[in-house]
């Protein structure tokens, strides 16, 4: 990225990853439905077939389970897949063969058989779809123990934590916030990547830590803009690996502001928030100068395009439910 003329978008920033690994490792090959000629719904593999051949990039049948369970057999064999679902809901009929089989392989054997598999999926609203295509469903795989869970929330963590996964020998669910596939802003580092397994401080503050990943980052950072006008000085985190989790980060925040808001797309009840707010709450209960707040979707399914607005997280959401805190004077 740092060789990068003009900033990339976070789709583009994706293809140079894949674009990259392909050249530099024959093993790795791309693919799921519509990923070759199309260049997949959202063009993230567009000119990959193309460039490297219908035996390193091609379209898979219309059969989620049978994707995942190609890449099994092949990554058991050497080889390092990198798959699509092209919603994050149509991950749903491989449910089975992700976590009886790719998050339990390496368990199962006793370490002799890793499976190098990445597994992408397009997540989270923010397009106006509907149900199916705008699902978020990170609770799912972060329960399951044997799998490395991430979301870049910018091109340039997309580019880097996306050459990091392929390089994993264990599998990883890449979970890519398509809001934000045209999004080019933060594309530009100071220095070098963080490991795709650190949690970031995208924004220091004193008073309340907000604590989000993919698509919410955004959202976190527009109510540190707005609560600064009311004099509050906002932390933002952005977890970039929901699994494993970077205690270490958070708790650090959190100790410093002794108050936090936990931002999700997904429902509320057995949302990933929870499991972040008892975690944070466990190690850091004598820090904590009010409850932890968790600020998400509704306990809907996802829904129509003209309701989404009313679903999503918003600033004014985010900032209302910190006003419900008692702020000393």
């Amino acid at each position: 990225m740092a060789k990068t003329a003009k900033p990339l978008t976070m789709a583009a920033a994706l293809n140079s990853a894949m674009r990259d690994a392909l050249d530099e490792d024959p093993n790795v090959v791309i693919f799921g439905e519509d990923v070759g000629q199309l260049g997949g719904v959202f063009r993230v593999t567009s000119g990959l077939l193309a460039e490297f051949g219908e035996d390193r990039v091609w379209d898979s049948p219309l059969a989620e389970s049978g994707i995942i369970g190609t890449a099994i057999g092949m990554a058991m064999y050497g080889m390092r897949p990198i798959v699509e679902m092209q919603f994050d809901a149509f991950s749903y009929p491989a449910f089975e063969q992700i976590v009886s089989h790719v998050a339990k392989m390496r368990n199962r054997t006793r370490g002799r058989v890793s499976l190098p598999i990445v597994i992408r999926i397009p997540t989270s609203g923010g397009i106006g779809g509907v149900e199916h295509h705008s699902d978020s469903s990170e609770a799912y795989w972060t329960h399951t123990p044997g799998l490395t869970v991430v979301t870049p929330s910018n091109p340039a963590d997309a580019y880097s934590m996306l050459r990091e996964a392929i390089a994993s020998d264990d599998p990883v669910i890449f979970l890519e916030p398509k809001s934000h596939y045209w999004m080019k802003e933060g594309t530009e580092q100071s220095g070098p990547p963080l490991p795709m397994n650190k949690a970031a401080v995208v924004r220091e503050g004193t008073d309340v830590t907000l604590i989000s990943y993919g698509p919410t980052v955004a959202v976190a950072l527009k109510t540190a803009e707005l609560a600064e006008e009311e004099d509050l000085s906002v932390e933002v985190i952005d977890l970039r690996s929901l699994s494993p989790f970077d205690d270490e980060t958070v708790c650090a925040s959190v100790r410093k502001t002794s108050r936090s808001v936990v931002i999700h797309e997904a429902a509320q009840f057995g949302g990933y928030g929870a499991e972040v707010a008892a975690r944070v709450t466990e190690r850091e209960f004598y820090h904590l100068a009010a409850p932890i707040l968790r600020i998400t979707g509704a306990d809907i399914p996802f829904p129509a395009p003209l309701l989404e607005k009313y679903y999503l997280p918003t600033p004014e959401r985010i900032l209302n439910a910190m006003s419900t805190w008692e702020w000393d004077d």
